[in-house]
């Protein structure tokens, strides 16, 4: 039950950051905002802007959520059981990593230099480890 808990949670905060943002809203830096590519933003509100109204009403940006979820969980839940088990979140993190890496470790030495930290950093706007800015997991 946790998992599936913890599943819902991390894909709904997910949705609601990237579909907040495919409505053009600022992020704001003091709570932890994310920043998305205008590439990206325009990808969300192609896809999922049925009215056409260059923005995501509360029922699209739940059809985003719906869809986001889907696809994490098709990539994902490797038995097919709805949850992702312990073995699953693992290798989810690895798959995440990975990419992470693929796109930073510009020298391929699978470490992240100084300079490679930095250019990092800039290209996530600013954002700390996993996300969070400015302060502890779990505050604020």
């Amino acid at each position: 039950m946790k998992t599936k808990t913890l599943t819902i949670a991390a894909l709904a905060t997910l949705g609601l950051l990237a579909t907040s943002f495919a409505e053009g809203k600022k992020c704001d830096k003091r709570k932890g905002g994310h920043k998305i590519s205008e590439e990206k933003r325009a990808e969300l509100v192609a896809k999922f802007d049925k009215d056409g109204d260059g923005k995501l009403s509360e029922e699209e940006r739940k059809a985003a959520r719906a869809a986001h979820k889907a696809e994490f969980m098709e990539k994902h839940d490797t038995d097919g059981d709805g949850e992702l088990s312990d073995d699953e979140k693992k290798a989810a993190r690895e798959a995440r990593k990975a990419k992470f890496m693929e796109k930073f470790d510009k020298d391929g030495d699978g470490e992240l230099s100084d300079e490679e930290k930095k250019a990092a950093r800039e290209a996530m706007g600013g954002r700390r480890k996993h996300g969070h800015k400015g302060g502890k997991r779990g505050k604020g």
